[in-house]
């Protein structure tokens, strides 16, 4: 699979990474048969980058046995809670994760999301120490706004920033890209199906299950649902020409900008892991970019 720099005199590391908010089963129960396999199947087809949280349910220790024979080769990342980044307990976070993951060291540890009434700095300041005790390799962010970044920065070096980013999702493309490329930071981009409005497998009208978080979202919903499952309808043509999955035309996608390192793909089962995996060698035309560009710009939406 190909690789890039995550973040400048960052490793080299798979375009394609392993999301695992679906292992927490708020997107509907993931079982441990299916857990397994899709872990298995995409440390297989060469996605060693695993991305999880602290508040991502059970799957830090789904994951854990799971990854600890393959520790060697595989690039771990999980995040800390905004909602606390006092050093305490930023100090606990780590641990438990470090303990959950049973692992001795975390290649990348990130703040979840900003909360201005957080002390950032403390936050950070902890995060920097535990790197210098060895604890954690590089620090990142996840879902900040280049301001805040900005603030994180007087701190200490940040490696990477984890955004929402899909193509119904763009918003970091005016200012958060840029300013990452500009300062070296690496991206890995997460939820680059939508959450599944870019899965191609609903249909309007489709009611998620009480169990699945999708069915609180107005965006899941009624007529606005059914405008973006038409829009993805048309996008799945464009993918059925190459011969692709609309999933896996949507995973290229992100990956067309050089600034965007890694794509972090969730997976339920052993076929989405092998799906997102080959998504990874699938470098999209100038013409084809050109026609996805055309049907996005129709009714443009954005939250």
């Amino acid at each position: 699979m190909r690789t890039r720099e995550l973040g400048r005199g960052g490793p080299a590391v798979p375009v394609i990474g392993y999301g695992a908010w679906p292992l927490s089963n708020n997107m509907g129960a993931v079982s441990d048969r299916d857990a397994r396999a899709s872990v298995e199947e995409a440390l297989a087809r060469g996605v060693t980058v695993i991305d999880t949280a602290e508040v991502y349910g059970p799957s830090e220790e789904r994951l854990g046995s799971l990854l600890r024979p393959h520790r060697e080769r595989i690039f771990l990342a999980t995040k800390v809670s905004g909602s606390n980044l006092t050093s305490a307990h930023v100090r606990e976070a780590v641990e438990t994760s470090l303990r959950r993951l049973q692992t001795e060291a975390l290649d990348l540890y990130q703040i979840h999301w900003f909360d201005d009434r957080q002390p950032l700095e403390e936050g950070l300041e902890t995060m920097a120490a535990m790197q210098a005790e060895g604890k954690i390799r590089y620090l990142g962010l996840s879902n900040f706004d280049v301001p805040q970044m900005e603030r994180a920065l007087k701190v200490a070096p940040i490696q990477s920033l984890q955004p929402r980013y899909n193509m119904f999702d763009r918003q970091i493309e005016a200012a958060i890209l840029p300013f990452c490329r500009e300062h070296g930071i690496g991206i890995l981009a997460h939820s680059p199906l939508g959450k599944g409005l870019l899965a191609g497998k609903y249909r309007p009208g489709h009611a998620f299950a009480l169990d699945d978080e999708r069915s609180q979202f107005d965006r899941f919903n009624g007529e606005r649902f059914a405008a973006y499952i038409a829009k993805a309808d048309r996008l799945q043509a464009i993918a059925a020409a190459r011969g692709l999955t609309l999933p896996q035309l949507a995973v290229a996608w992100t990956l067309r900008d050089e600034a965007v390192t890694v794509c972090l793909a969730g997976a339920k089962d052993a076929h989405q892991a092998r799906e997102n995996a080959a998504a990874g060698d699938v470098v999209l035309s100038a013409g084809e970019l050109r026609q996805i560009e055309a049907i996005l710009a129709e009714g443009e939406e954005h939250e």
